[in-house]
């Protein structure tokens, strides 16, 4: 049997054990608040644009070295893609030039996880949300779901992948921290609780009133996220999205999973698997021509 046939009838046996037993796919629960997630606070009034967590990223991971020629510059829009799970960019702002390192958020409730079918897109105890390769269909929920615009797909890989920050998890189950708060020379990423990491950027604050606008960018956006910032400006004038809403996004969906007959919900995804599966089926039929 084709891998893509596999992939299919794997989601049609997930239809069925949701009609049987009328479970929602796509939920996820909420976090326990006795869990502490990690999480990494990120002053961009301490990071001078050096680069360092891209290339430290690149290295974990496996990724192409970053090209030094494309640095942070006022006006260009550096973005993530399959290649880079973490960029610099740099904003003109009203005290001045202003740094701003961008990766996934780690969302406590992620709508990522909630829209994947398969469990691929995964919310782990430990705060991290990573992508698992075996359980992935290819149905890019997670990427239309994202509010932040986060996962991104290997388009031109004959064997693609959802690339994202894990927040590296892999250390973290060693006790590690993420290499890119290993390799900050300035000390703009500090790890730890999701707690500490809240009590921390409010003790900067309040220590230093006249440095930091009066906010932290993460602690309710989108219901919370394990990545906080921490500004001089308005977020607003740094590039980020000051409409998310406050709760988290699978809210929004749980009445519609429970009402609607589960069917409806993952058709598409059906549609695309029997897509898969035919195409497959005239490539051999081709072939064996």
């Amino acid at each position: 049997m084709s891998v893509n046939r596999r992939i299919f009838l794997k989601a049609l046996g997930l239809t069925g054990v949701a009609l049987g037993t009328g479970k929602n796919l796509g939920a996820v629960s909420k976090p326990d608040p006795d869990k502490e997630f990690y999480a990494v606070l990120y002053d961009s009034t301490r990071c001078v644009g050096c680069q360092s967590c891209e290339v430290a990223c690149a290295m974990e991971h496996g990724l192409p070295e970053p090209d030094m020629e494309d640095y942070p510059e006022i006006g260009k829009k550096r973005k993530e893609d399959e290649n880079r799970r973490t960029v610099i960019n740099a904003y003109d702002t009203s005290v001045g030039e202003v740094y701003v390192k961008t990766q996934c958020m780690h969302c406590g409730q992620p709508a990522c996880a909630s829209a994947c079918l398969t469990e691929a897109m995964h919310k782990t105890e430990e705060g991290p949300v990573i992508w698992r390769d075996p359980k992935c269909m290819g149905c890019r929920y997670c990427m239309i779901s994202c509010p932040f615009d986060v996962p991104k797909f290997e388009y031109h890989s004959p064997n693609p992948k959802i690339e994202k920050c894990d927040m590296c998890y892999d250390r973290l189950k060693k006790g590690e921290m993420p290499a890119c708060v290993t390799d900050c020379p300035a000390e703009a990423l500090t790890f730890g609780t999701r707690r500490e990491m809240i009590a921390e950027a409010r003790k900067r604050m309040n220590d230093d009133p006249e440095l930091y606008h009066d906010y932290i960018y993460g602690e309710h956006e989108a219901g919370g996220t394990s990545y906080l910032y921490i500004s001089p400006v308005p977020f607003d004038e740094i590039g980020f999205n000051t409409s998310i809403q406050k709760s988290s996004y699978p809210e929004l969906t749980k009445g519609f999973l429970y009402s609607v007959p589960t069917i409806f919900v993952l058709w598409p995804a059906l549609l695309l698997g029997l897509n898969k599966a035919t195409k497959n089926n005239q490539a051999q039929e081709e072939e064996n021509e």
